[in-house]
């Protein structure tokens, strides 16, 4: 755990918790003395896009490794891709052939999901070799997208000269620009999220999908294909390489920041940074070669004093310091000609002999009209094109089937707690005074209030909705109390003593999937959960909810062998998904239990985005029996 508490003590110190604690060390937490804060973190110390996140340093490969591989779990759960849809075939078309001397360029549709297109153009060089290595270009927030032809951004600049140098690139579009627009750039109502269906996920998956078609060209050495993007492209890179082994270079250019972590909604999704950092996701492709490119005018300004070091640190850890590298180019926010010539020379050195000096400069590039270069200029859509709703209707069904294919319950488990973001500890401290008792671990500035009482026998946990004072009066504690049972009333997270104000920043506009009901119901989940950007770096109530009583758990099993969870109404929801998601078996005894039977029903019970694609009530209550 050496690793662990560096990494706590390097200044996550904006709601570092158990779920912190938890990424380090494969679930488990472990705790020292410590004293309880009087305020709880959760309410006090709100991670935004823009909280200063250092990237934590690891003194060995091994801690980085468990480090790593949580992670990757952590970015595919959050993005509705644990397990990934099926493959299907992508159908691609390919046509419009634009022919220079030495190079070609193409329209592309490809269906990455069935029903669902992305568009792109295909840069090809003319140099007689029979393979080629490949690059993926996602672009950024630019107007026209990947055919932004501008002194800041020149998609189609950088199309022509990475196939000149001898590379066969790919730039395809964000979802909602140029011709993937069968879906706005900007979506996601609470319903949607709690499927983990949204602009990230989508984006990500049309990446890998993206992947696939460069890597089965016939012209391309699949063992040999690269990415470079900016800003919102820069975001997708990083992400794509934390995800997928294949790509074996790599550019994020003016993204990677510890300050700023994106500010558009394709670039969060609830659960994405739970204690983590776009630093730290770009470092997951150590030891492969990767340029990171920083600008002086935007949020990457710091990056060759603070995030770069910080990378390195990680390769150090491979021993290969000399694979990543740092430039910054004097400009606004951008991938201008300096910044792209800096990717060109990264490159040629990853792909020695391929380019020769004077083609890693731009020069005489011709860009052709906006219209040669559309897939859908003159050329519709094909007929079996989704629209929105008709989309998530999709992503909902591969989810069900999947989730009702699933058998592996090592599997289910692991994925519903990093939904939950749930981590396990290993000890718990305890504060009591009187009867009064709070319970906590280092590190964590969170806390669990409640009421103890001595007595004999298995403990028994009771958890109300109202908290422990209504508890105490009922019937059930009555009882309990008569028999000399040893009890642990608890005030979960926003319940009886622990309620307080707490920022979530505020809800966006919610995009309802169907009538003014549902606009309804989503604007108050909204409210209730907080907005997308909010749910990237926090959890949900309801989340925060299962915690302490798995929490309460583990105190409870340390001096008993047996723990019995006793809770009615919305607390036996609570109750139920903390002992699906335990490490070991718990009785419980629900009254009254919350039916969990729509969508609805989650956002006004239960309210955690992606929960559902983790299976929701039906999994938690099979993994609660199944102990």
């Amino acid at each position: 755990m050496k690793d662990a508490w560096k990494y706590i003590r390097a200044g996550l110190r904006a709601s570092v918790g158990l779920a912190a604690l938890a990424a380090i060390s494969g679930g488990r937490i472990q705790a020292q003395n410590n004293t309880a804060p009087e305020e709880d973190a959760r309410n006090t110390s709100i991670v935004t896009t823009n909280t200063h996140l250092p990237l934590p340093e690891f003194t060995s490969l091994e801690a980085w490794e468990q480090r790593k591989a949580f992670l990757r779990r952590q970015i595919l759960v959050s993005t509705g891709l644990s397990p990934m849809p099926e493959k299907m075939p992508l159908h691609a078309r390919i046509f419009g052939k634009i022919e220079a001397r030495d190079y070609t360029i193409e329209k592309v549709l490809i269906e990455t999901l069935p029903g669902f297109y992305l568009g792109g153009n295909l840069y090809r060089p003319r140099n007689g070799m029979a393979k080629h290595p490949g690059v993926l270009n996602p672009h950024g927030h630019w107007a026209y997208g990947r055919l932004e032809n501008q002194p800041l951004y020149s998609g189609p600049s950088l199309g022509i000269s990475l196939a000149r140098q001898g590379y066969v690139a790919f730039a395809y579009d964000m979802v909602g620009y140029t011709d993937t627009i069968q879906i706005p750039h900007r979506f996601g109502s609470a319903a949607q999220r709690l499927w983990a269906f949204g602009p990230l996920g989508l984006q990500l998956w049309n990446s890998i999908r993206a992947l696939d078609f460069v890597a089965s060209l016939e012209d391309v050495d699949a063992n040999r294909v690269g990415i470079t993007g900016a800003s919102g492209g820069g975001t997708q890179a990083f992400l794509l390489t934390a995800v997928d082994d294949r790509v074996q270079f790599a550019s994020p250019v003016n993204m990677v920041s510890a300050i700023m972590q994106g500010g558009d909604l394709c670039e969060n999704a609830p659960g994405l940074r739970l204690n983590t950092s776009n630093v730290e996701i770009a470092a997951m492709f150590a030891p492969k070669p990767m340029l990171v490119v920083s600008a002086t005018g935007d949020w990457t300004h710091n990056v060759p004093n603070e995030e770069y070091p910080a990378i390195k640190r990680i390769y150090d850890l491979y021993r290969r310091g000399d694979e990543v590298k740092v430039v910054q180019i004097d400009e606004v926010h951008n991938f201008n000609r300096l910044s792209r010539e800096a990717v060109y020379r990264f490159f040629a050195k990853v792909n020695p002999g391929l380019s020769a000096e004077r083609e890693l400069s731009e020069h005489d590039i011709a860009v052709p009209m906006l219209g040669e270069m559309m897939a859908l200029s003159n050329h519709p859509l094909p007929a079996n094109a989704l629209d929105l709703n008709g989309l998530f209707d999709e992503w909902r069904a591969v989810a069900e089937k999947q989730n009702k294919q699933a058998q592996d319950d090592v599997f289910l488990r692991a994925r519903l707690r990093q939904t939950l973001g749930v981590g396990i500890p290993d000890n718990v401290i305890s504060e009591t005074d009187g009867q009064a008792i709070v319970l906590n671990l280092p590190g964590w500035k969170g806390r669990v209030p409640g009421i103890a009482i001595q007595g004999t026998g298995a403990m028994a946990i009771v958890v109300d909705p109202d908290g422990s004072a209504a508890a105490l009066g009922s019937e059930i504690v009555k009882r309990l109390r008569k028999e000399g049972r040893s009890l642990l009333l608890l005030d979960t997270f926003q319940t009886g003593a622990a309620k307080a104000p707490r920022d979530r920043e505020g809800p966006e506009p919610a995009t309802p999937t169907n009538g003014a009901d549902d606009a309804s119901i989503e604007r108050r989940a909204d409210m209730a959960a907080g907005s997308p950007k909010f749910l990237t770096f926090n959890v949900t109530d309801d989340a925060a909810r299962v915690q302490d009583i798995v929490t309460a758990l583990a105190y409870a099993r340390v001096n008993r062998r047996d723990v019995e969870i006793y809770a009615r109404g919305d607390a036996a929801l609570w109750a139920t998904f903390a002992a699906a998601v335990n490490d070991f078996p718990v009785t419980l005894h629900l009254e009254d239990a919350t039916r969990l039977s729509s969508d609805a029903d989650y956002l006004a019970h239960f309210n955690v985005p992606g929960i559902l694609r983790a299976g929701g009530l039906p999994v938690a209550e099979r993994l609660a029996k199944g102990r």
